[in-house]
């Protein structure tokens, strides 16, 4: 985030342990929600994407939002994918 000198807006630390409900919230808010997870990604446009699909991909074992989760706009990246980062951030 320092190299691009992306100004980040809002901080959430994990020990909040944001649920399913926020996961829902977000992913409503979002255009696009891109959740990484290993080597896979799996990318969806909210117009037509089953919430309940994306909040469940959202979720790790815990029942927890997983992290890290950045919004850029009305796009939202869930888990770490550095070409996903690169591509959302420019």
């Amino acid at each position: 985030m320092d190299a691009k000198q992306v100004e980040v807006k809002e901080e959430i630390p994990a020990r909040r342990k944001l649920g399913a409900s926020d996961a829902k919230q977000i992913a409503i808010g979002s255009s696009t929600v891109y959740v990484a997870k290993g080597k896979k990604l799996d990318v969806f446009d909210m117009k037509t994407a089953p919430l309940a699909e994306v909040v469940e991909k959202m979720l790790g074992p815990t029942g927890n939002l997983r992290a890290p989760t950045m919004r850029v706009g009305r796009t939202t990246v869930v888990g770490f994918s550095e070409e996903t980062f690169d591509s959302v951030l420019g």
